[in-house]
């Protein structure tokens, strides 16, 4: 299954999280670093949730837009 993660890159380093895993974040001082520490932070928060959240996520369907103005 695949996670939409949103990245964010301020002075101090990388900042991820994943809007469908309320609390899912992390960060890093490298996009690699970021990466890898959000691959381990979905795969903490999924062996944390029931069957029944499993499937309501798997349920859900996520849209991506950019808004131009």
């Amino acid at each position: 299954m695949a996670y939409l993660v949103v990245i964010e890159k301020d002075k101090h380093g990388f900042y991820a999280y994943c809007p469908d895993l309320p609390g899912c974040q992390t960060q890093g001082d490298t996009f690699e670093e970021v990466m890898k520490n959000i691959r381990e932070a979905i795969e903490l928060y999924i062996e944390t949730l029931t069957e029944e959240d499993l499937m309501d996520l798997k349920s859900k369907e996520v849209i991506t837009a950019f808004v131009e103005l």
